[in-house]
């Protein structure tokens, strides 16, 4: 089995891959991590749109936390807990079917009073009017590198092996299968391929005749310097009516969120060369949207910014994941689709597609997630379709194509 893309979905795919027995190498054009998984905010969230991503993102967490059982390499999870908070009367009321929801599909969610946000998280100052729910089960990870160092070490401690710095130049294929792959190095003989590249999916997939339904989109955040103002004990804060994330982070305050305009890219216009280095960044709109919490959260205004970063999301048609087999060419998979929640969902992720690869009857079923529930969709279609996802990530509004926004990250 190769897996194309050494980010969070890859190495979990290529970890669980090697652990159910297959030969297993990973090939990345760049450093590991080094694009979407290393610029994440590391955050980890139980609660989910439906049933199955409930599933995902719980069985996800509970493998972060047991990382060293299982993968037999040391991880450090900050398990915090984090409050799904909102402000208006419309995000209120979609909080409180989310909760309900989520305590249905096995999630430990509940109403939080005033006192208890407050005394939880000390760089959020409510007025006592908004609706917090508490759920304990939530953890990030403070460095997202370093899930990708234990993916990484873990992989290559079970037989792994990994290439670096090394592109795909093309998908063989024989008999109207995959074969294997040609590298800028050297030719690989597989029968199975795993399109893991991340915002490069696309140019991937193409490689052997076929496309993937994602748009990349921008994402950014910001990390500001250390302050007395945020405690290291401080759990997750999501304020959904402001689309916004904050967590403690390197003795300052995390702040990231999702703008109402988002920026695609489509790595396929640019240079040969681009990277998610070259993606341009725009500080003034975090700072638009640090704005909109200004009264609750003055930190994420008041403070200096020690790190601006940014990344690419893959964005779906509808939300979720792109998982499975590719219609059409046997032997090619895609593990993409991230909206925002890859790096926190790729320890089931990778597990449930490993096991379907491997055909383990014990496995998640995560059929439903398989690309071919997409029809041919143009460019301009798939990213409008993306940027509305992006745009609209934690809005109690309908649409008639997609059905509810949700809450993801």
């Amino acid at each position: 089995m190769v897996v194309i893309g050494a980010g969070a979905l890859g190495l979990s795919t290529a970890l669980h891959g090697v652990l159910a027995g297959r030969s297993v190498i990973v090939v990345e054009r760049a450093a590991a991590g080094s694009q979407a998984s290393g610029r994440a905010a590391g955050l980890f969230k139980s609660v989910q749109a439906d049933a199955l991503r409930t599933a995902l993102a719980r069985r996800s967490i509970a493998r972060a936390v047991s990382f060293g059982d299982w993968a037999g390499v040391p991880l450090d999870v900050v398990r915090s807990g984090s409050f799904l908070v909102a402000r208006t009367d419309a995000h209120q009321a979609y909080l409180r079917t989310e909760a309900r929801q989520s305590a249905g599909w096995g999630a430990e969610v509940r109403v939080a009073p005033a006192a208890e946000l407050a005394d939880r998280v000390s760089y959020y100052r409510g007025d006592g009017t908004e609706l917090a729910l508490w759920c304990p089960e939530d953890i990030y990870i403070e460095e997202p590198m370093s899930l990708v160092a234990a993916y990484l070490a873990a992989a290559r401690r079970h037989g792994t092996e990994v290439l670096e710095r090394e592109a795909v130049t093309g998908v063989v294929m024989s008999g109207g299968g995959v074969a294997g792959i040609e590298t800028t190095a050297r030719s690989i003989r597989a029968a199975v391929v795993v399109d893991a590249a991340g915002a490069w999916t696309r140019q991937v997939a193409a490689l052997a005749g076929a496309d993937a339904s994602v748009a990349p989109v921008r994402h950014q955040l910001l990390v500001t310097e250390p302050t007395a103002q945020v405690r290291a004990g401080d759990s997750i804060t999501r304020v959904v009516d402001a689309a916004a994330y904050l967590r403690p982070a390197r003795g300052g305050l995390m702040f990231g969120g999702f703008e109402a305009d988002p920026l695609p890219v489509d790595p396929r216009t640019e240079p040969a060369g681009f990277s998610t280095d070259d993606v341009p960044l725009d500080l003034s709109v975090l700072r638009k949207m640090a704005d909109r919490v200004a009264a609750e959260v003055p930190v994420a205004m008041d403070q200096p910014v020690a790190e601006h970063r940014g990344g690419l999301f893959t964005m779906s048609p509808d939300g979720r994941f792109v998982a499975g087999p590719v219609p059409h060419v046997p032997g090619l998979w895609v593990a993409s689709g991230c909206n925002g929640s890859g790096f926190s969902s790729s320890p089931a992720i990778g597990e449930a597609l490993a096991d379907w690869i491997c055909d383990r009857p014990d496995r998640l079923d995560i059929s439903a997630l398989s690309p071919a529930r997409f029809a041919v969709r143009t460019d301009e279609e798939l990213v409008s379709r993306g940027v509305w996802q992006y745009a609209h990530y934690y809005d109690p509004v309908a649409d008639a194509d997609q059905g509810c926004a949700a809450v993801r990250n």
